[in-house]
């Protein structure tokens, strides 16, 4: 099974940067204004690996 992006919701700022950069991988849940994502496969992993690197508060990771 190939690794997954997972965003730490409590330590998201809701910035959109990932959402920006890979709109098919994540999604802004409006309730809490905070990202999600909605699905993993959605991209190339290297361009989840630019959201990984550009998010500001560094809460997104990969689980395998």
């Amino acid at each position: 099974m190939a690794a997954i992006p997972v965003i730490e919701i409590e330590d998201c700022i809701g910035c959109g940067s990932c959402i920006d950069l890979c709109p098919e991988v994540f999604m802004l849940l409006e309730s809490i204004e905070k990202a999600q994502v909605v699905n993993p496969q959605g991209c190339p992993r290297e361009k989840i690996e630019e959201a990984v690197e550009i998010c500001p508060v560094h809460c997104i990771h990969w689980v395998d």
